[in-house]
């Protein structure tokens, strides 16, 4: 992994050390803020290439890729949650999601619809981004991210706005979706983790 923040956090189990993440186990990173979670999922997704040493995925380096390679591995291979969400606050809950499932072909309108019922947003599809709260909004992400396969999930504080009922659905629904994939799920947090028992917790 990469040594970019290796001087500032000497004891990390990531930083300046290698580490395999491995299909089918759930990690969670802990650090504190400012401590590079968010850094580690954009290295790894490929957003950015400002670090020493390498990411590999499969025998590929993340930084050897080109647009074309990097695109399908994010296809099929690596779904990612970024903390801000990066959801398109002009269009609807449903059309967010639809931009990634009209890609992948991956869902059909009945399973985003249950996905939508199981985490309480089912009556606001319809309704702008802009116009909801920050935890409906992260529940839209989730469940956009899910819209795909894959092997890797990259989830950075997906539940920091959810109280425990809300977030109770989203791991059980994040745990589903991952096993059903054989994927890992790698988690983010500062303090409100997501519910999964027998996770691997890693210490950046």
């Amino acid at each position: 992994m990469p040594d970019a923040f290796a001087s500032v956090y000497p004891d990390s189990e990531i930083w300046n050390r290698d580490f395999t993440f491995e299909h089918g186990k759930f990690y969670r990173i802990d650090a504190s803020s400012g401590g590079g979670k968010s850094s580690l999922c954009s290295f790894i997704y490929g957003l950015r290439h400002d670090y020493s040493g390498s990411i590999l995925i499969g025998d590929k380096n993340i930084k050897s890729l080109d647009g074309e390679q990097l695109s399908a591995i994010r296809t099929l291979n690596i779904a990612y949650l970024p903390q801000d969400l990066a959801l398109f606050l002009e269009l609807t809950a449903e059309q967010n999601i639809q931009i990634k499932n009209s890609l992948t072909k991956h869902k059909t309108q009945q399973q985003i619809a249950e996905m939508a019922q199981l985490l309480g947003v089912d009556s606001f599809m319809h309704r702008k981004v802009s116009t909801l709260s920050i935890g409906q909004q992260q529940r839209v992400a989730i469940i956009r991210s899910l819209c795909q396969p894959f092997d890797f999930i990259l989830l950075d504080e997906p539940v920091s706005h959810l109280d425990s009922d809300n977030n109770r659905a989203v791991s059980q629904l994040v745990i589903n979706e991952s096993t059903a994939n054989g994927a890992a799920i790698i988690s983010t947090s500062v303090g409100n983790n997501l519910m999964i028992d027998n996770h691997i917790i890693v210490k950046l």
